[in-house]
């Protein structure tokens, strides 16, 4: 008996380490794979909770593979949570969705109505819908994103004013295939931006992009081969105006709809913004591409200047950066 409880006891201390290891969060340098399912199929069945459960500054790749399914969350990923990339089974299929706005019951602003909150560096998701549910209430995000190096392939952003909150100034975004929808000011910030291939869509009649760009940026929001569409109620449509005096937003080889307005640009009112921010456009085409008419002030680039809006010039900062673009969607 006395051999049977000692057996018994070093099979338990032996047991004891390796049940241990199996809960311990993975190292630094470890990938991590997670999945998320509302169903209870996953690991987890809320995002939020896949993403705290990675460790803090991961210095390799932490994938949470999310089941479709619509998920109802106020989702962050907080500074340091570095390093995570969400995977949706499909982009119509997983949704992430909430419906806070600007002066709601519970006094949101639009710093803080936003579905998703992106604060972590080296932040990456595909195949996902990012929604803000609230209508048109007024300020509305879907996504706000201050992180550096973020990437977004085949995403949709949905909502209606304020959709897209590219929030501040060291903060490199780079967008492609994705589907971004809005009434007013849909796509704004202070973030250097790329859009690569994607489709921008006017839900009424406004302006698409509200650029804050600081005078310490060489670049604000660059659209790459992107198509512009519009919803039949909604006929006339800028191209953008500036948030702050020196916005930049620059067009190239962008297919625009009937539904820009020939001048393209407003001033917001403020015809001092005239001198300080910077419009341009390339080799654009559709009915609203035509340059004929099109505000005095903005730029229409030479082949030359267009040579400069790659991606390798466009990230380059303190630290360089190029982001994987892989082979765009049909």
């Amino acid at each position: 008996m006395k051999l049977l409880t000692l057996f018994l006891s070093g099979s338990l201390l032996l047991v004891g380490p390796v049940l241990y290891a199996q809960t311990t969060p993975p190292s630094y340098n470890e990938p991590v794979r997670l999945t998320v399912a509302a169903d209870g199929s996953g690991n987890y069945r809320t995002i939020q909770e896949a993403v705290m459960a990675v460790r803090d500054f991961m210095q390799v790749e932490a994938t949470i593979f999310i089941k479709n399914g619509t998920y109802r969350e106020k989702l962050l990923i907080p500074s340091q949570k570095t390093h995570i990339t969400l995977i949706g089974e499909s982009k119509e299929g997983v949704i992430i969705t909430y419906g806070d706005y600007s002066g709601d019951a519970e006094k949101h602003t639009t710093y803080s109505s936003s579905t998703v909150r992106v604060q972590g560096n080296d932040f990456t998701a595909e195949n996902i819908t990012f929604e803000n549910s609230a209508g048109r209430v007024g300020q509305a995000v879907a996504l706000h994103v201050e992180g550096d190096r973020a990437v977004f392939r085949n995403c949709r952003m949905l909502g209606n004013q304020d959709t897209l909150f590219l929030a501040i100034e060291n903060s490199r975004q780079y967008y492609q295939d994705c589907y971004i929808e809005g009434t007013t000011d849909f796509i704004f910030g202070a973030s250097t931006a790329v859009f690569d291939h994607c489709r921008i869509f006017s839900k009424s009649d406004s302006y698409i992009t509200a650029a804050s760009t600081t005078p310490r940026q060489l670049y604000g929001f660059v659209f790459l081969d992107c198509q512009l569409s519009a919803a039949p109620e909604a006929k006339k449509v800028y191209l953008g105006r500036p948030w702050r005096p020196h916005a930049r937003v620059v067009f190239l080889r962008t297919d625009m709809g009937a539904h820009i307005l020939p001048v393209g640009w407003h001033n917001w009112d403020k015809p001092e913004n005239e001198k300080t921010s910077y419009y341009a456009e390339y080799q654009s085409k559709g009915p609203g591409a035509i340059t004929q008419g099109r505000a005095s002030w903005v730029r229409q680039l030479t082949a030359r200047e267009a040579r400069q809006y790659t991606l390798k010039h466009v990230f380059a900062g303190t630290e360089a950066w190029i982001p994987n673009r892989t082979q765009p969607q049909p």
